[in-house]
Order: C-alpha cells, then sequence, then structure tokens
C-alpha cells in the first residue's frame, strides 16, 4: 500500500462556530458533533477565531480511493507507528485515509511505515 506525505503542516484546532471557516484554501477537514465542532487544515490558514489549537501536525494520505468493503488499513498503519511511539490523529473521508503525527515524529513515522512493508513517497 502507498502512502504519500504532504507537503505542508497541519494545525488541529476547535471552534466555535463554522462561520470563520474558508473553504476557498488549501486541505481542510471539518467535523461536527453534538458537542463539539473541530478543523484540521495548513497551519498557514488557521481561522482567528479558535477555541483551541494544536500546531505541530505533518501528514500522510493513503493514495487511492479505499473501498468500504477494505478491513484493517488504519489499524495496520496505526499498530506500525504505535510499536515505535508514535501516536496519530486520524482523518476519514469517503475516498481514503489521512494519518497526521507530530512534525518531530514525521521522519520517524516515514521510516517505520517503510519498515512494516509500506512504500512511504513525496
Amino acid at each position: 500500500m502507498e502512502l504519500r506525505k504532504l507537503p505542508y503542516e497541519l494545525t488541529v484546532c476547535k471552534l466555535e462556530s463554522t462561520s470563520a471557516i474558508s473553504l476557498d484554501g488549501g486541505f481542510l477537514f471539518v467535523g461536527k458533533t453534538d458537542d463539539e465542532i473541530s478543523l484540521v487544515c495548513e497551519t498557514r490558514e488557521v481561522p482567528d477565531a479558535t477555541v483551541a489549537r494544536e500546531d505541530g501536525w505533518r501528514g500522510f494520505v493513503v493514495c487511492g480511493t479505499l473501498d468500504f468493503s477494505l478491513i484493517g488499513i488504519l489499524s495496520g498503519i496505526s499498530t506500525a507507528l504505535a510499536e515505535n511511539g508514535i501516536g496519530i490523529f486520524a482523518v476519514s473521508t469517503y475516498n481514503t485515509d489521512y494519518i497526521l503525527v507530530k512534525a518531530e515524529d514525521y521522519g520517524k513515522a516515514a521510516a517505520a511505515l517503510a519498515n512494516a512493508g509500506y512504500s512511504v513517497t513525496e
């Protein structure tokens, strides 16, 4: 399975409202539940009106469109990283999965994934 490195830094935020979110920029993922609104976006595009934010994330995307019948994609990736002491923040879309790790673990994560048999590309 091929994973591609995302070429930008990411931030995970908590917002009070979606009104500050611009859909005109680059990578953006919004999650809304009964209890909160979360935003993952490129660090350079974080809205001013955040309740909380955590900078310093980098990401990998699982290449290709994943069929819903596939089992264990995130499990395999998260296990390979956990065995190397690397925590993740996962984002899933209709087509694929994104795995975020802290920037200081990014190189170590790429090596751990390659050692686990994943193809990690730029």
